[in-house]
């Protein structure tokens, strides 16, 4: 597994002498990783049974098991969250792309260790970066901007003047006010047979991977965050945005200039009506409009 950095435990956790070298998530737990759990999240206490040698930032509400911290270096906060970003201010850590080798391939900027696909089409202007995986028979636009670790399948069409893999804006601010953001270590997944508008925006996963499947039709000027999962054949209507770690089912149908709240998920065959601003989780086959959406 990929180490973005290495960090003693130590100098948190007395009498635990480990190295974390990776980020990690409740859905996805690796073994020394830095992590953390909010008290709103403790039904999903498990994940820490399943890794080992971890780091976590846990609420000071809230027992800890003897088990999780007898396995891990458990550090006790009032703000879990606030703590785990604070790790990796107080450590000078960050993960911007960094400056690659490129070749100029018909006007293009393709970063040599980039992998590309057969029979793509890739426009004058267009970047992509050198941990972007491009499958067969696609096609990338003019301005186009491929940026961090982006696996995208085959026959996929990216438009004009679209990001993907940006940073989405992770922030918090710490007790004195002052913005404490987490770095963004994920990527993006694009299945086969999707279509992203120009002007688009997709943010790559704070932790894990933000995932388009199969199929998925987004519409120009629209954007993206952190973590959204997409189902299949879902339809995104221009001017829309998703926010962080909200989630479709399959086929569902978001017209134009709406508003998802993070966390909150578009139920199978749903459709969300123009305009809507959708701040409870929507059922499948329901259709909703207004704001709030009903």
């Amino acid at each position: 597994m990929k180490e973005y950095f290495r960090i003693n435990v130590l100098k948190y956790v007395a009498g635990k002498d480990f190295d974390v070298v990776r980020p990690a998530s409740l859905d996805n737990p690796k073994d020394n990783a830095v992590m953390f759990i909010s008290d709103g999240h403790m039904g999903q206490v498990d994940a820490f049974r399943r890794c080992s040698s971890c780091l976590i930032f846990w609420p000071n509400s809230e027992d800890v098991p003897n088990d999780i911290r007898n396995r891990h270096a458990v550090y006790e906060v009032k703000n879990s969250r606030n703590g785990y970003c604070g790790f990796f201010r107080d450590n000078n850590i960050v993960y911007y792309p960094p400056i690659e080798n490129v070749e100029l391939v018909n006007g293009a900027f393709i970063a040599k260790t980039a992998k590309v696909g057969y029979n793509c089409r890739i426009l004058p202007g267009a970047y992509i970066g050198g941990e972007v995986e491009l499958g067969d028979n696609c096609y990338v636009g003019t301005g186009a901007r491929l940026i961090g670790e982006i696996h995208i399948g085959n026959n996929v069409v990216i438009r004009e003047n679209s990001v993907i893999g940006a940073d989405g804006l992770s922030t918090d601010r710490s007790e004195n006010g002052r913005a404490l953001t987490m770095p963004q270590f994920g990527g993006v997944v694009i299945e086969d047979d999707v279509q992203i508008g120009a002007l688009t925006v997709i943010a790559r996963g704070a932790i894990d991977n933000t995932l388009l499947r199969r199929g998925v039709k987004v519409d120009n000027s629209t954007f993206i965050s952190h973590n959204v999962t997409l189902g299949e054949d879902t339809f995104v209507v221009g001017e829309t945005i998703m926010f962080g770690s909200s989630s479709t089912g399959s086929q569902a149908f978001i017209s134009g200039n709406s508003t998802i709240r993070n966390g909150k998920h578009i139920g199978e065959k749903a459709i969300v009506g123009m305009g809507s601003v959708v701040v409870r989780n929507v059922g499948d086959r329901a259709v909703v409009m207004g704001n709030p959406a009903k």
